[in-house]
Parts: C-alpha cells; structure tokens; sequence
C-alpha cells in the first residue's frame, strides 16, 4: 500500500463516525434496558476463541465465515467470531445450567470472511436475545415479540414478518428417503422459489407420487393466513410431525395476532433459513426498499447437545448499524447541541461546568486562539459571568 492511500480499510469494514457512533451508543443502551425489563440479562461473550469450540454445534455453519490466525502462546488455531448466538447457547448449557428457563441477551462486534444477508457489512454489531430451556410456542411468541420491540425502539415502521417451519421441509424429505445431497440441492432450489428446477430434480428422484406433490406444492404454499388452511389440505396424510409443525404456525399467528395486530404476517412454508440448526418455526422481517431482512430467527432445539446439556433454545439476532441506518432521518441520531464555556474559568465555574455535565448537558472549552466558532464546536450556548453568577445564554 502507497503513502497516498494509508487510510483505506478493507472491503466490508467501516469506521462509524460521529453522529452515528452517538445515535449507535444510544440505541445499544436503549435495546440492553429494553431487554433487561422484559427478564433477560446481558452476556458478553469472548471476541477470540480457539477454533474448535468456536465451530462446535451450529457454529459448523460458520466455518467459511470465520477469521482464523494462531495463538503465539499455544500454537493452536484461534477463530474470531462471526456469530454470537452459538457462544450464548455454550454460555447457558455449560457455565449457566440452570433448570428453569433463561433469558439471555449479547451485543458487540463480529467479523465476517465476506459480506452476506442484511448484515452486508463484514463487522457488524449483533444484536440478540435468545431464551433458553421451555419448548413450548410460547417462548416462540415471547422472542418474536420482543424482535417488534427491538425494531420498535427504532422507530422503523411499515414491518412485516414471514415465518415458517422447518419440520414440514424435514419431515417430508425423511420420508421422501432423500440422501443428503439430494435435500441440499431441494433445499436450495425453495429457498430460490426456482419451480422448473424443483420440478426437474422431484422427477428424478425416486419417491411415492404423493410426497412429490407435497414437496413441489411448499413453493406455492406463501401467503397471509389463508395459507395454514391451504397447507392443511394439500398436506394432508403427510403425517403428524409435518400436522404438528402446521398447528404451531398457527398457534403463534393465533398469539401475535392478540399482540401485535398491526403487524402483517406472511407465512412461507419453503422459508428455511438456517435449515441445518434450526429445528422449528423460523421468521424473518422485512420492510418496504431494503431487499435483506432486517432481522431474523427462530427455534433451535436441542443446542446445548454438544456442551453436555440439551436444552430447548428459540432466540433472534440484528445488525445495530442496519437498524440505525434504516431509523427515520434525523431523530435520535443528531448529537444534543452543547454549551461552550471559556478557559480557564475560576472555581465557580468548573462547579457550574460540573454542575451542567452531571445534569447531562455536553460543556466544551473554548481554548485561547483556537480556530473556528462555538458552532463548529456544536455549541449554540456559552457561559457567561452575570449577575455574580455562570449563566448559560444563546449565542
């Protein structure tokens, strides 16, 4: 790299400069109290780890993703991670075990080896909460909720929200007697709603003629509510995991409909994000210009297997700088103007510049000499001596 273009960063990786860094700040306090009111206590998982634990469990899905370099203590290779959500589920199952349910929530840095879904950027700042040990819909419901809340907060508006649920998928492919590549490249052709070729590949495969009409229908089977009913009848006799995984879809539209009524819900029986960890209803939202989701997740039974203790898990992840690039104009990002007070001031003003910044008011020093007004410093107040006394005046 030349002298001349010493400030460049790699692909992917940003610098975030003020106001957004202060609108970011705010927002992660805002999101950490949010959560801590609906039961859930923050975690802060390690930046590095060894590569071994950190690709353990549904961590295998980030092995492509994930920075590698070596420990000069130990020689052993070490991982930067690329998702929080695996090192939360370890946190729980291995150093937490407890039998109740818990409530867990993370926010911080992770590295990606190149850019993908709504977090575009390479360094996102995940944000997430994750909720541990019940199996019911409920806990579906509760995650779900507090993903609108989170979006909320932001005041990002006109959402929508598509769910769905990998045990149709799963099921009928078990049944269908399909090989492990045979389902990958299915898999991969409903998530690109791409017909002719599922209709090319279900041909090729041997199966009874009912399960490949069961298959080649998921594509057609997105829509609002309607669609369960429908669901209902072009999936009958598929049995009862696939009727089970109908009947929970229901249940939470049933339960976020109480809710959250505003919010349409869109159902997709060939969504399948995250389909090798994920083992129940998955969703993601979306609004209206922004092609990626904006957030998403879902359930991911049995995670703690690896670490010694399977534990139901259902939980939702986002990217901070998404979501305050997505926030209305203006709003929270803008900085709060300042007071700029003179140097070097006596005793009565250091107190009364104490005084302002225990009040949470931002006081800058105007040093002798210096370039530029009070302005340029984000400053549209002064202090001034009057009346025997620091008085805070227009400028």
């Amino acid at each position: 790299m030349t002298g001349g273009n010493r400030w460049l960063l790699p692909e992917g990786i940003e610098e975030v400069l003020p106001p957004e860094a202060a609108g970011l700040e705010r927002l992660r306090r805002q999101l950490i109290d949010l959560y801590y009111t609906w039961g859930y206590d923050l975690v802060m998982p390690p930046f590095i780890e060894y590569l071994d634990s950190l690709l353990t469990g549904m961590g295998n899905d980030l092995d492509l993703e994930t920075f590698r370099l070596t420990d000069q203590l130990t020689g052993r290779m070490m991982g930067l991670r690329a998702d929080m959500t695996p090192q939360v589920a370890r946190i729980d199952a291995h150093h937490l075990r407890r039998d109740v349910p818990v409530r867990l929530c993370y926010l911080g840095t992770v590295l990606h080896t190149r850019p993908g879904g709504f977090m575009r950027s390479r360094s996102p700042l995940q944000v997430g909460a994750e909720l541990y040990g019940h199996p019911g819909i409920e806990a579906d419901v509760e995650i779900l909720c507090l993903t609108l809340e989170t979006l909320a907060v932001t005041r990002i508006t006109d959402i929508h929200v598509d769910l769905g649920h990998v045990g149709v998928f799963r099921a009928l492919a078990e049944s269908a007697g399909l090989s492990g590549e045979q389902e990958r490249r299915l898999h991969d052709a409903l998530q690109r709603k791409a017909r002719p070729e599922i209709d090319a590949q279900l041909e090729g495969m041997a199966m009874a003629a009912g399960t490949r009409d069961m298959l080649a229908s998921l594509v057609e089977l997105n829509g609002g509510p309607e669609v369960l009913s429908e669901a209902r009848r072009v999936l009958t006799g598929a049995g009862g995991e696939v009727g089970a995984a109908v009947d929970s879809l229901e249940q939470v539209a049933d339960a976020m409909a109480r809710r959250v009524p505003e919010v349409p819900l869109y159902f997709d029986l060939a969504e399948l994000r995250g389909y090798r960890y994920h083992t129940g209803v998955v969703f993601a939202a979306f609004v209206p210009g922004h092609g990626e989701e904006i957030a998403r997740g879902g359930r991911y039974d049995a995670i703690g297997e690896v670490f010694g203790r399977v534990r139901s898990a259902t939980g939702f992840s986002t990217d901070l700088k998404t979501l305050v690039s997505l926030a209305p104009a203006g709003g929270d990002v803008q900085p709060q103007p300042g007071i700029e007070a003179p140097w070097p001031g006596d005793d009565a003003l250091l107190e009364r510049v104490r005084g302002l910044r225990a009040a949470g008011e931002r006081v800058t020093y105007g040093f002798p000499g210096q370039a530029g007004t009070p302005q340029d410093l984000g400053c549209d107040r002064r202090l001034v001596w009057k009346d025997d006394a620091w008085q805070v005046r227009p400028i």
